[in-house]
């Protein structure tokens, strides 16, 4: 118990001072997991060998979880229309890498041709773990480059049944040593490598006591099982457990619903990452679907966080060490390879500019499935043993590389226009009083009101396919960066009397802001902001009016609670217009007190005067609540 304490003493302590440390400096805490794991293991020796691996494994259910829950947020229907992309993007990824490695291997490495086959399909698969959990956390899975992305590792992981069954065909002969090796695993001596793969072991014998029929048809029930359970059964248990009011329930529940279809995937040599991601497609529909993200996320976090540093920790700097250029030579080729064959891919379907450069950058590391399937090789005697360390090290080379090949994405997309590789934007042949820049959800509404009213709009969209869409309804837009100088002047600048920033980029709306500004100093402009902060920057940069796109919906809400809690419309309707006039006042004194250099949590001035004008806003409502419950009193008493 003593060493178990230590070990997860070890680790949390890691966690918690590595973690924030990176997310503060934008690194992304998938970098800080790994340099806590590097730190903890080759650095200070604290953890690391038999205890490590085994943690490993525990840890990949991470991963199966993140997939159970990317699942809950796909419909079926979303799933069918990726088929393309399933088949022909991730198809083409792992066949195009496959080959390119493969060739490498024999070429330049002397490698036999069943031995780089093998490597070919163990480097082809990306790191399903780090990609979807950093494009998640920089708010860029709902881009072009990042759906593009999670179709290709869906397609990789669903590749792996395929390979899993056809690497035992390129086994290599077995020499006297190899029967000897395997004599003493059996004996006890090499319990470690047996422990680690007996999964894979069950599985494969298993399946193996069955004919190729036999086997196909268990593998279908096991998929219909899944099937059928999500859309039959949960449901009902779903509410027997809520009966119970027991709230741990719906956590036991969700974890057996995870844990079960992974032992039922892993029983029948299938995914189980693949397995929990069907069963996350099935159950998106379910009422309860809300309550098992809750439940899993905590879980899913702390997994994938330990898996991180479970192969920060694996990395074996001794045979870094001893073959430095080669290793790192190694990995840097992977990175390159699959770099070069995705950026080709993803031109041919239609990606460009910052989701070229972020499918291309966020797939070129291998991953974590390259582990199982090297494991997986060494069992069935594919791989010999040193190439299989050095695979591994490989492959967490590139692992590591990955947050810095994000950091990269962020400085080139920086750095690009808006209209990088996008086409022409259209010749401006109209103007009108009112420049809408931007037609998204918060344009769409404010264009929609401004030309019922009988007043002429110019409307800018950088997005091709949303300016074709208002043209399919007869609402006549232009496309071009809405921030290009010719482009508001083709507009009617010079003459408008009114410019909407409705721009879904912050940085664009900001420059928009500014130049419009400097161009005419008389312009009245009104600009869209998500938050506080967006807020202060459209200030600074001459904005007369801001609106924060929830704010007038959150209020709306607001006013719906207070009258459920038995005010009156009219009470409800006056405490709403007070916040409002308070709220606006409030912000513009606070935008004097934000500056852009101090964090707003460093910034004592401006903390200061925000409690100061909580306070008064609190006083203030709860003094007209009193006036309006006195002021009823009143005319009560007079009736």
């Amino acid at each position: 118990m003593d060493g178990f304490l230590f070990q997860a003493s070890i680790y949390l302590g890691a966690t918690v001072i590595a973690v924030p440390i990176a997310a503060r400096l934008g690194f992304g805490s998938v970098l800080g997991y790994l340099a806590a794991g590097i730190l903890i293991g080759p650095v200070l020796g604290l953890v690391g060998g038999h205890e490590t691996a085994e943690l490993q494994h525990v840890a990949e259910f991470g991963v199966v979880m993140m997939l159970f829950l990317i699942g809950l947020e796909l419909e079926p229907r979303a799933l069918w229309d990726m088929r393309q992309r399933l088949l022909g993007l991730g198809g083409l990824q792992i066949g195009g890498t496959a080959l390119a490695a493969m060739c490498i291997a024999i070429y330049a490495l002397g490698a036999m041709v069943s031995v780089a086959l093998a490597i070919g399909l163990i480097l082809a698969l990306s790191s399903t773990a780090i990609v979807l959990q950093t494009l998640s956390e920089k708010g860029l899975m709902r881009t072009g480059g990042g759906r593009a992305a999670f179709s290709v590792l869906l397609a990789q992981d669903i590749a792996v049944i395929p390979m899993l069954a056809f690497l035992p065909l390129l086994a290599l002969p077995k020499t006297a040593d190899m029967v000897l090796s395997d004599v003493l695993a059996r004996d006890g001596t090499g319990a470690g490598a047996a422990d680690a793969t007996a999964p894979h072991e069950a599985a494969q014998n298993f399946i193996a006591g069955l004919p190729g029929w036999g086997a196909t048809l268990v593998t279908i029930a096991a998929v219909a099982a899944i099937v059928f359970a999500g859309v039959y059964l949960t449901r009902p248990v779903f509410r027997f457990i809520n009966a119970t009011h027991l709230r741990e329930m719906y956590t036991a529940l969700v974890l057996l619903i995870v844990v079960g279809i992974s032992f039922l995937m892993t029983l029948v040599g299938l995914s189980p990452a693949l397995g929990a991601f069907l069963a996350g497609v099935v159950l998106a529909n379910s009422e309860f679907r809300h309550e098992m993200e809750s439940d899993l996320a905590p879980f899913k976090g702390l997994l994938l966080g330990l898996f991180f540093i479970t192969v920060g920790a694996g990395i074996d700097f001794a045979e870094l060490f001893g073959a430095p250029f080669l290793i790192v030579g190694l990995a840097m080729m992977v990175i390159l390879t699959k770099g070069t064959i995705l950026y080709v891919l993803g031109r041919a379907f239609a990606l460009r500019g910052r989701d070229l450069w972020l499918f291309t950058l966020s797939l070129a590391q291998a991953g974590e499935f390259g582990f199982v399937l090297i494991a997986f090789s060494d069992q069935q005697n594919v791989l010999p043993h040193g190439l299989s360390e050095r695979l591994l090290l490989v492959i967490a080379l590139t692992m590591l590389i990955t947050p810095l090949l994000f950091l990269l994405f962020e400085w080139i997309s920086k750095r690009m226009r808006d209209t990088a590789d996008s086409p022409d934007p259209d010749r401006i042949d109209s103007t009108g009083p009112v420049i809408i820049a931007g037609i998204g959800r918060f344009g769409q509404v404010v264009n929609r009101l401004v030309r019922s009213s009988g007043f002429e709009t110019v409307v800018l969209d950088h997005d091709l396919g949303a300016v074709q869409r208002m043209r399919d309804f007869g609402i006549k837009g232009f496309f071009g960066d809405p921030t290009r100088p010719d482009l508001l002047h083709a507009a009617g600048l010079g003459q408008a009397r009114v410019l909407v920033a409705a721009l879904d980029n912050p940085d664009a709306a900001v420059r928009l802001v500014s130049f419009a500004r400097r161009e005419r100093p008389d312009l009245h402009i009104i600009a869209r902001a998500r938050d506080r902060t967006e807020v202060f920057r459209l200030y600074q940069a001459g904005a007369n009016q801001i609106v924060r796109e929830m704010f007038d919906s959150s209020l709306r809400a607001g006013r719906y609670v207070l009258e459920t809690m038995g005010l009156t419309e009219f009470e409800a309707a006056e405490l709403e217009r007070t916040f409002y006039q308070h709220d606006r006042r409030s912000v513009r004194e606070l935008a004097e007190l934000w500056d852009p250099g101090i964090p707003i949590t460093d910034n004592a001035a401006y903390i200061a005067r925000a409690r100061e004008l909580e306070a008064e806003l609190q006083t203030m409502l709860l003094l007209q609540l009193e006036e309006a419950a006195h002021s009823g009193q009143t005319n009560k008493d007079v009736l």
